[in-house]
């Protein structure tokens, strides 16, 4: 009866306390808390490569017109104090070369995941962990944000719910007091403790060498920070979803003479725009070198985000930027700002 008595006294962890890490089974949640975005599932069909879509049968690459030309050499004449404007009013344009510069622009939207162990103060929520079986984590419904903007959320994933007693208070919703060490008071600061000044009695403690604790109000306890001072806590899988847009530009310069870091002070016009799921490269532009570097930088995006990350849109621009000005022997580079 003795070993039978004993064994019905054993303590068995509350049926509310899941362990640690219950999730370590399910597809999805293997490694949690161990960092790192996790990889989107494979798709279930085969997805069709990027086609692509219409390009213009002839590109319309702007030429420069001789009064526009006089114009800009004007206006750039005009905004230096010494330069003599006769040259601009009288001289006569010989010949317009054009020297292009091209700025290609591929933006990736992307959409990450991490999950992790989280918790908070128990304030009533359901506890829903075994109510049934929890949604993997790429799926759980997530509202996208505008594309191509950057968004962060934090997702209480459904049906991973429990409560537990607060670890740091032991369920009590209170703890020591920091400041006076749980004794609900400190030394007095005037006399140090001791009760006592050169004349007597210390006044301002009444001779008992103690300063009563206004951070726990003389109590010894402070509320507990973790819990809240509600005694529990609500354990649940915390989905974090970042939405990124990742960009690269490449400039390609046919000796106009203009520089990549001035590219943010010029407008510029654009040749052509796509937005997709995946685009493609630029293929049939009159410059070799464009389909080359929009190839190279789909490959690249491809290879960066697709094994950590859901591509959800990309976008593709060209511009055209800056041309050269011969002008009777003189060449003159003009940004883009004077042309368009």
């Amino acid at each position: 009866m003795g070993s039978w008595a004993s064994k019905s006294t054993t303590v068995y962890p509350p049926l509310y306390a899941p362990a640690a890490n219950p999730f370590s089974n399910i597809p999805g949640y293997e490694g949690i808390g161990g960092g790192g975005f996790l990889p989107p599932p494979i798709p279930l069909q085969p997805v069709a490569p990027p086609q692509p879509g219409p390009t213009p049968e002839e590109w319309n690459i702007p030429a420069l017109s001789e009064d526009a030309a006089r114009e800009a050499f004007k206006d750039y004449v005009q905004s230096h104090c010494c330069y003599s404007s006769g040259p601009a009013d009288e001289g006569v344009i010989t010949s317009i070369e054009s020297h292009n510069t091209y700025r290609l622009r591929l933006e990736t939207f992307t959409e990450c995941r991490s999950t992790e162990m989280a918790e908070k103060p128990y304030e009533g929520e359901t506890a829903d962990f075994y109510a049934q079986p929890a949604p993997t984590p790429w799926d759980v419904e997530v509202k996208t944000p505008n594309l191509f903007t950057k968004h962060t959320e934090e997702i209480r994933v459904p049906y991973t719910s429990s409560i537990k007693e607060c670890n740091v208070c032991h369920g009590v919703g209170t703890v020591s007091c920091k400041d006076c060490e749980g004794k609900g008071y400190k030394p007095c600061k005037y006399c140090n403790g001791s009760g006592q000044k050169e004349d007597g009695n210390c006044s301002d403690c009444n001779g008992t060498g103690k300063d009563r604790c206004s951070k726990c109000n003389a109590q010894g306890k402070t509320k507990c920070e973790t819990c809240n001072g509600r005694k529990q806590l609500l354990t649940f899988i915390k989905l974090k979803v970042e939405w990124t847009n990742n960009e690269d530009n490449h400039v390609v310069e046919q000796s106009s003479g203009l520089k990549a870091d001035k590219l943010h002070s010029v407008k510029g016009k654009e040749l052509f725009k796509i937005s997709q799921i995946m685009v493609y490269p630029l293929y049939g532009f009159p410059n070799p070198a464009i389909a080359e570097v929009s190839d190279r930088l789909i490959k690249e995006h491809q290879s960066k985000y697709a094994q950590t990350s859901r591509i959800l849109q990309q976008v593709g621009f060209e511009k055209l930027y800056s041309k050269d000005l011969t002008y009777k022997r003189a060449s003159l580079a003009m940004y883009g700002k004077f042309l368009f």
